[in-house]
């Protein structure tokens, strides 16, 4: 029921936010810190498990394409993984872990030591202080990351298909040219900015909401990054089956 309580409360705290962007209450000295959190010090780690993920998954795929006669689908498979499902969700599981965590920790040992409270005897809202700037710099920075994992992961499935299996890179890269659309971009950036925002309001809310000390603050890191992973997996199900339904279009130039 606690778990249940809390969650519902990082509902009405999404629903917070939005109404305080409205007004334009944004702390642009926090934003700008924690846009610098967010994505330049994540580049390195979303890189290599993007490159890392993709290389694997060419491994595994290319053999088997390549046995049935269809290498020429290799870079148009991996592409289609990549933009629609890997690079987004991998990344969110990043940032959640990287990230989230974080925020669940300053966030909930400020509450713990009555910082929250000292905020408040200041006149300042903590969602506008804490809150707002963490959400605007994951949904900004986790679509970059995403097209950053993208990129790396093609060029590691490209140097896999040409070393290993001596595939053509032109081979490689037209089929992903031609499997590709612009949609599958776009909604790959739809789903990193709605699981970033997500990601910081969930670790944001469970920092607010911590209670018992510095065990308190532990149980919330560690919940907080349960329930953002949970969340990324259920809603990226929701979203893929609204963005992609009925029967795919892709590859109609043929293997």
């Amino acid at each position: 029921m606690e778990w249940f309580s809390r969650l519902t409360a990082a509902v009405l705290l999404g629903g917070q936010v939005f109404m305080h962007l409205l007004r334009g209450r944004i702390n642009v000295r926090n934003t700008l810190e924690q846009l610098a959190l967010v994505g330049t010090e994540s580049v390195l780690v979303s890189g290599i498990t993007a490159i890392s993920i993709a290389m694997v998954f060419t491994i595994q795929v290319a053999r088997e394409f390549i046995h049935f006669g269809a290498a020429s689908a290799i870079g148009g498979i991996l592409a289609l993984a990549l933009f629609r499902e890997l690079a987004p969700v991998l990344t969110a599981v990043i940032l959640a872990g990287r990230v989230g965590s974080a925020f669940a920790a300053e966030i909930g040992t400020m509450r713990v030591t009555d910082q929250i409270d000292a905020l408040r005897v200041l006149r300042t809202d903590p969602v506008d202080y804490l809150v707002i700037p963490r959400v605007i710099a994951c949904s900004l920075m986790l679509p970059v990351l995403t097209v950053l994992s993208q990129v790396t992961g093609l060029a590691g499935g490209l140097f896999i298909s040409t070393q290993m299996y001596k595939l053509s890179s032109n081979i490689y890269l037209d089929s992903a040219q031609r499997f590709l659309e612009p949609w599958d971009l776009t909604s790959s950036m739809i789903k990193a900015a709605i699981f970033g925002a997500m990601i910081a309001l969930i670790g944001s809310n469970w920092g607010l909401t911590t209670t018992g000390g510095a065990k308190g603050v532990g149980r919330s890191t560690t919940a907080a990054v349960v329930t953002s992973l949970l969340a990324v997996f259920v809603v990226n199900f929701f979203l893929s089956f609204l963005m992609f339904p009925g029967q795919g279009q892709t590859g109609k130039g043929g293997i």
